[in-house]
């Protein structure tokens, strides 16, 4: 799939958007589930089958109209599956972590003001800087650290849920002529 001007912005745009939606959504999956001790399994069950859907189907339909090679080295596919490991590991956590009564807003305020600072560290650590790591400027090291006090605020300051609405009064013989 060949793409040119800011197209990748586009899907830069809707990665981001997709994954803030995703605790929320998974959140309010497990507690509409009517199961408190078995709820957030049955979410992340339905997870994986839309990951199914997606993350299977999509891509070998695409494949198939592409006319692509079904040839894959297992380097590649070895790689590829870790990626995968990965991600389904954290969003269990995520789960998890709501199961352990961690609030969807701060969790995931954590999970993405961290994951930013892993993606670098681990990026620079495999595929190294050009004059090592001595050769990063200090705007690299301020972004570091902004990730990791943006999250803290978030986490720290996001605003309480709203207080639940009274039940409505009957008022008895009201709409009733007379």
């Amino acid at each position: 799939m060949q793409s040119s001007g800011y197209l990748w912005l586009f899907f830069a745009v809707a990665a981001f958007a997709s994954w803030g939606l995703y605790g929320v959504l998974l959140h309010t999956g497990q507690m509409s589930m009517g199961d408190p001790a078995n709820g957030r399994y049955k979410a992340f069950l339905m997870v994986g089958i839309a990951y199914f859907v997606i993350a299977v189907v999509g891509p070998a339909m695409i494949l198939m109209a592409n006319g692509a090679s079904w040839s894959m080295p297992a380097k590649g596919m070895t790689w590829s599956l870790f990626a995968g490991v990965s991600g389904a590991v954290g969003a269990l956590c995520v789960l998890l972590a709501f199961g352990a009564k961690g609030q969807p807003a701060v969790v995931m305020s954590i999970v993405f003001a961290g994951a930013p600072i892993v993606n670098a560290i681990v990026a620079l650590s495999v595929h190294p800087p050009a004059g090592g790591w001595g050769a990063l400027r200090w705007q690299f090291f301020l972004g570091i650290a902004l990730a990791a006090v943006g999250g803290t605020l978030v986490t720290l300051y996001k605003p309480g849920p709203a207080p639940p609405k009274a039940p409505a009064v009957e008022t008895g013989d009201a709409g009733e002529g007379g």
